[in-house]
């Protein structure tokens, strides 16, 4: 038991500072000293076209079946590890929209089932239309990706006009995508995250079996709501604490009870307290 509270524990030091680890975290994807790795995929979405990046994007050597045995493979093994954590602690673009959410606008409530599109940008998006189709297709994702545009894009562009050069505008529908996408960032917490991101999907289908996980212990819940109140993306932990929508912020553990606290698969998964059903008890008979 002095285990996992250690674990957990840490996490717990770790989560209040959750934004400025992600922001560390750009050092890694951003490469300013040139080094590039683009052979192999991140696990996180930005684009492999910026000026600065590491690494090749998993979801456009998916697109172009750069690779494709490999990539798969660092996919699932990322997800078997951590399932959706590179999420909530290190994606550059999940970074932006958590940037994009600090600024003080209204904020607005997504229906649950939008993120089901997710699984259509994955399947139509990703692989059905560059691989029938082309990936040169004005519908492949990478044709209207708004982090190709962002990252390597909106760059291009900044360097022809210093240079005096012809400017390569994007198609109309990749701008307009992204114009949509910088708006709904304000008003939505991480709305690509949670409606169109195909990584996303990919590995957070993994959260229920990944050895990293998060347990609810029913015993120290006292249905107080909290950590209902602490999720910002109409989860309810307690019920489904590693719920495929879950980007692994942690911040439903910040409840003081313990009841929801991160562990791994050392420390012994079992069944979930929040899917035991427990065993009714028979009455005394009288003497």
């Amino acid at each position: 038991m002095a285990e996992k509270t250690r674990f957990a524990g840490v996490f717990a030091k770790l989560q209040p500072h959750r934004f400025w680890i992600q922001t560390a975290f750009l050092a890694v994807w951003l490469a300013p000293v040139g080094t590039r790795f683009q052979g192999f995929c991140a696990p996180v979405f930005h684009c492999y076209g910026c000026p600065l990046a590491t690494f090749g994007c998993p979801i456009g050597m998916l697109a172009h079946f750069t690779a494709p045995f490999i990539t798969i493979g660092l996919l699932v093994l990322f997800g078997a590890f951590v399932g959706s954590l590179f999420c909530g602690w290190a994606c550059p673009f999940g970074w932006l929209q958590d940037l994009a959410a600090k600024i003080p606008t209204p904020k607005f409530e997504l229906p649950r089932w939008t993120g089901h599109f997710r699984f259509v940008v994955l399947g139509v998006f990703v692989l059905a239309i560059p691989f029938f189709l082309g990936v040169e297709h004005p519908l492949s994702i990478c044709m209207v990706c708004p982090a190709g545009y962002l990252e390597a894009g909106l760059p291009n562009v900044a360097s022809q006009a210093l240079a005096g050069q012809a400017i390569a505008w994007p198609n109309a529908l990749k701008l307009a995508v992204t114009v949509v996408f910088l708006v709904s960032i304000l008003f939505v917490r991480r709305p690509w995250c949670r409606v169109l991101c195909p990584l996303g999907v990919i590995v957070a289908s993994f959260n229920r079996v990944s050895g990293f996980f998060l347990r609810f212990d029913r015993s120290k819940c006292t249905t107080c709501g909290r950590c209902n109140s602490l999720c910002k993306y109409n989860i309810d932990p307690e019920k489904s604490p590693n719920d495929l929508r879950c980007i692994r912020c942690l911040e439903c553990t910040r409840c003081k009870l313990g009841a929801l606290t991160p562990q791994t698969i050392l420390h012994g998964r079992g069944k979930p307290a929040a899917e035991t059903v427990p065993s009714v008890r028979q009455p005394t008979p009288n003497a």
